[in-house]
This record gives C-alpha cells, sequence and structure tokens, in this order.
C-alpha cells in the first residue's frame, strides 16, 4: 500500500513542497508577529518601571488603557525589575547587537539602501533573520565592507560606534536583563539617535 506522500497527486492540486514553500513565508511572518507582541509587552514592563502612566504607555503602544492595564497586572507578581540602563555604554551582547543594528541601518539609510548590509538590515527588521552568533557576525562583515569602501560617505562617528561594538563583541558574554529583544531593541534606537547627533 502506498504511503500518502508517494501517491501521485491529482490534477490542479499542489505538491507538499509548494505548499511548504507558501506556507514558509507565512510561518514567518506569523512568527515575527509573535515576537513583536512578546516584545511589546516586555516593552510595557520597562516603561511601567519607568513609572510611566497607564495612559502614557497605551498611546504609545496604540493600545486601549484597559489592554495596558492587563498586561501589567499579568506581570505584578513577577517581583521588581532591575532598572534598564539607558547608556550606550553597556557590554552584554543583546545590547552591543542592538547597537550594531541601529548603526547597520544608519549606513544604509546614509548610503539609500546601496549598502552591503542593507538587505540583511531589512531582513532583520521584518523578522526573517534573527540574532544568531552566525547571523550578528556576517552583520558584523556587511559594516565593516561598507565602512571601509565609503569611508569617505560616512561620518568619522560611524566607524568610531563600529569599533567599539566590535571590540566589545568580541570580548566574554556577560549577563543580561531585562531580555535579550528589550535590551536589543533599546540599543538599537539609542544608537540611531547617538548617530543623528
Amino acid at each position: 500500500m502506498p504511503s500518502e506522500e508517494s501517491k501521485p497527486q491529482a490534477p490542479g492540486t499542489l505538491t507538499e513542497e509548494q505548499a511548504e514553500q507558501m506556507l514558509a513565508g507565512m510561518n514567518e511572518v506569523i512568527r515575527a508577529g509573535e515576537e513583536m507582541r512578546r516584545l511589546r509587552t516586555e516593552m510595557i514592563k520597562v516603561f511601567a518601571g519607568f513609572g510611566w502612566t497607564q495612559q502614557r504607555i497605551a498611546r504609545l503602544t496604540d493600545m486601549s488603557q484597559a489592554a495596558v492595564s492587563k498586561q501589567i497586572l499579568k506581570h505584578k507578581d513577577d517581583g521588581p525589575r532591575p532598572p534598564l540602563g539607558v547608556s550606550l555604554d553597556q557590554h552584554d551582547v543583546p545590547w552591543l547587537e542592538g547597537r550594531l543594528w541601529g548603526l547597520a541601518e544608519e549606513i544604509a539609510e546614509a548610503l539609500d539602501g546601496t549598502a552591503h548590509c542593507a538587505r540583511h538590515v531589512d531582513a532583520l527588521a521584518r523578522g526573517k533573520k534573527r540574532f544568531t552568533s552566525q547571523n550578528t557576525d556576517a552583520l558584523r562583515r556587511l559594516v565593516e565592507e561598507d565602512l571601509r569602501l565609503h569611508r569617505s560617505d560616512l561620518p568619522g562617528g560611524y566607524r568610531a560606534a563600529y569599533d567599539e561594538i566590535s571590540r566589545g563583541l568580541d570580548l566574554p558574554p556577560k549577563s543580561t536583563t531585562p531580555s535579550a529583544s528589550v535590551r536589543r531593541s533599546v540599543a538599537h534606537r539609542l544608537q540611531r539617535d547617538r548617530l543623528r547627533g
């Protein structure tokens, strides 16, 4: 008796391979959406830790105040969280990855999307790539290549930021709190703001 997989396909139907390819893109979007929802929940906890009102958080997150309140109450018993530092001078891996991501985005924008790192940055922003050691190393190589090839087109602060980030990533990792995705996102934003002056 032939297995399900070895049965011939009826005319006008999709093959399993076609279905797999079609669903792969959808699964990435769904996974990215779930990761963004988790990140937003983590950020709500960080903002509450800053002492921000639920109304202010609701406005910033484009959520209802009731939804924000529910998120805060849901994690109330998690205990007090250590405050999140907002200085670029932090040296744990997620923080440095966030800085690298912010620097790469600035380079991609400064070079009107022609930067070697532009596709990688876009894939990170859309959730198509995750921060793994291999992807971080690949982004480092692309950023370094852009800095070398476009030295005269980019501000010197970009090279200085890269050198600092790169040295930090070469050191042994340090433990982090709160979550890696929160630290990465905050560092990404701070790095971009610093580069813009």
